[in-house]
Parts: C-alpha cells; sequence; structure tokens
C-alpha cells in the first residue's frame, strides 16, 4: 500500500511528530511504500489541509482550554473530522471527549500508542550509580497542567529518604525555580532525546505522570515499556495505557465542558486506587491496527 503522511514532522520530537516516525519504521518494516506521489490513502494527523480522499484523520485530542480561542482553534479540525474516510482517536477519553464537541459519527476507531519494545529492550540503562529500586522519574515538555510541582510532591511523600527523582524535559527548571522546591535528591536532567530518555527510564523502578486530562501520553508508553511502575491521574486517557499494576490518584470527574486547562485542580493523595485497564503497548501490534484502517477505506 502506498501510504502519504500529512501533517507530520518526523524531525521534531514531540509527542504526535515521535509516534509517527514509529509507525513509519513500524510500516516500511511491513514493506509499504511511504510516498507523496499517487498514495493510496493518506493518514492525517490532526488535520487535513485538502480534499484527498480517502484520508484516515488520526486525533490526539482537541481544544477545550478557556483560556484559549478553542472554538476557532477547533474548527479546522472539525472539517478534517466530517470529511475524513475514518477517525483514529488514541484513547476511548478522546472518544468521549471529541464525540462530545464534535458530534459522533461513523468508522472512529481506538487505537492506543504504542512503542518500540525490540529498541528499548536493547537500550542500556543510564549508569547512576544507584539501585534502580531507589530511582523515580518523571519527564514531559512542561506546562502547567502537566503538574510537575505535584510530581514532585508525589515523590517527597512515597519515597524513602534515600531514594532521588530524575526530571527530565524542558523548562523543568524555570518550574523548580519558580516553586522554591530545595531538594537534594532531585536531579534535573533537562531536555532528552529519545535515546537517552528510554536509557534513564530502564534505570528507573518508577514513574510519575499526574498530567491532568492528558490523552494518551507517549511518554507513559515508553516508560512502561522500559520497564516501569506508573503513577498518574485517573483524569483523562493516561490510565489506559499505564498498565495493570499502575498506581491511579483519583481525581473528580470531568464533565467534558470547556475548562482552564492551565488551572488543574490541587490532588489528593491519599486518594490511590489500582489501575482496571489492560492494553499493549507493542508498536507492532498498533501498526497492524492502524493497517487495517487503512486498508479498509482504501478497499471502499
Amino acid at each position: 500500500m502506498r501510504i502519504q503522511f500529512e501533517n507530520v514532522d518526523f524531525s521534531s520530537r514531540s509527542g504526535p511528530n515521535s509516534f509517527g516516525l514509529k509507525l513509519v519504521r513500524q510500516f516500511s518494516k511491513l514493506d509499504h511504500e511511504l510516498t507523496n506521489e499517487k498514495p493510496d490513502v493518506r493518514l492525517a494527523f490532526i488535520q487535513s489541509d485538502n480534499n484527498f480522499s480517502p484520508t484516515v484523520l488520526r486525533l490526539d485530542g482537541i481544544y477545550f482550554n478557556t483560556a484559549q480561542d478553542w472554538q476557532r482553534m477547533n474548527e479546522p479540525i472539525q472539517r478534517s473530522y466530517d470529511h475524513a474516510s475514518a477517525i483514529i482517536v488514541q484513547s476511548e477519553f478522546d472518544r468521549k471527549l471529541i464525540t462530545q464537541f464534535f458530534g459522533d459519527r461513523d468508522n472512529i476507531f481506538t487505537i492506543r500508542n504504542g512503542t518500540e519494545l525490540d529498541t528499548i529492550e536493547q537500550a542500556a540503562p543510564f549508569a547512576l550509580g544507584i539501585e534502580r529500586d531507589k530511582v523515580w522519574m518523571c519527564a514531559s515538555n512542561w506546562r502547567p497542567h502537566k503538574r510537575l510541582i505535584d510530581n514532585v510532591r508525589l515523590f517527597q511523600t512515597l519515597a524513602k529518604k534515600d531514594d532521588v527523582l530524575l526530571v527530565a524535559g524542558k523548562d523543568s527548571q524555570r518550574y523548580l525555580a519558580e516553586s522554591k522546591i530545595i531538594d537534594d535528591r532531585i536531579k534535573i536532567l533537562g531536555d532528552l532525546t529519545w535515546k537517552q530518555l528510554i536509557s534513564c527510564m530502564k534505570a528507573s523502578k518508577n514513574f510519575i505522570h499526574l498530567s491532568w486530562l492528558d490523552h494518551c501520553p507517549n511518554v507513559v508508553v515508553d516508560a512502561r515499556g522500559a520497564g516501569c511502575k506508573i503513577f498518574c491521574s485517573d483524569s483523562g486517557g493516561t490510565k489506559e495505557v499505564a498498565g495493570e499494576d499502575a498506581v491511579l490518584i483519583r481525581e473528580d470527574e470531568w464533565n467534558f465542558s470547556p475548562v482552564e486547562l492551565y488551572n488543574p485542580p490541587t490532588m489528593d493523595f491519599s486518594k490511590l486506587k489500582s489501575n482496571s485497564y489492560k492494553s499493549t503497548i507493542d508498536i507492532n501490534s498498533t501498526a497492524e491496527q492502524y493497517l487495517s484502517v487503512l486498508t479498509d477505506v482504501c478497499v471502499k
């Protein structure tokens, strides 16, 4: 099958783009041709800027932050949603969110993100000189709803006195400085490449991701693939990829109305519960599910 990717920057390390690169590599292994010339089908990420048919639209959430002009920002996405031959969403949370705002339609498929488990298995753990059982980690492109300070507070609540917390990601140092948190156990790593991130995850026992109303975070998929136990919020779609042994922090249920996303509610760490979601995180399975949808729209 000749497949064209639209609105994907394979040189970018952002969540959607890094996942797109993993998907491309898997499609190529399965002998599918990636092309911009006379494709059989187009796979568009977030939105499509033309009327090519057939197009499968992959959505990783939509805008609902009241601090933004969320309705205007959603307009090109909804046009793409209405036109596409099929829709792929990352989680059941996203399906509820998107159909609440855009309306229900035929041919919506939930396919959760996967990662390259073979590559992760071959990666060497970062040499910290500390037992893995004592290492916690968190990583993100830090913004207010990603809750870096809450991640630190959870570590301080649950960790032992000789444990350490690795913090990776852009703007981590700024957020920690603004919070005036002083804890010698926190090690700031800065912005890492994917391979560096995996190496640090393989040196970590626990991974914290308390982001509010997140969709299907690749960083959690990667951390789980690296063998980390996940601690996450039960809001959004994170719990769907966190694994059966994940620890969830219970939050008030969201009614899918627009909210001030960058002003998340306070977390109560006494409200812990176990996870009930089972899901595969193998990119091989993910790619096969994508190809099934792409093939189906080509046949039609």
